[in-house]
């Protein structure tokens, strides 16, 4: 696991590589999907970010959202200012106050 630094940018050079990956599936206790991240510009970071939480914890529960806030850096500050704004932080906020764990599946390009 790493050990976050307060800059995202620093923390995305620690996280694996999304080569190959074509998005990340979040589902809900039922299996139903619930969100999605696609491999694609402005969402590559948040793509890494929930693929090395799934490497990592196996599931977003609390403990993986509430390290996943300390890997988005900065980030994590604007989206707090600004709700709505990065919604993949948003979720994270959600379950790491208390909310419904998601599982997590990469579909490979």
């Amino acid at each position: 696991m790493i050990k976050p630094t307060s800059s995202f940018k620093e923390n995305l050079q620690q996280l694996p590589s999304i080569d190959g990956v074509e998005s990340l599936r979040l589902l809900d206790d039922a299996g139903r999907e619930v969100a999605s991240i696609e491999n694609a510009p402005g969402k590559q970071g948040s793509l890494a970010v929930y693929q090395y939480l799934l490497e990592a914890f196996g599931v977003l529960n609390t403990d993986a959202a509430k390290h996943g806030l300390e890997v988005f850096g900065e980030h994590t500050e604007d989206a707090q200012n600004r709700p709505g704004a990065h919604p993949n932080i948003d979720r994270l906020f959600e379950i790491a106050n208390g909310g419904a764990t998601l599982s997590m599946t990469l579909v490979q390009r």
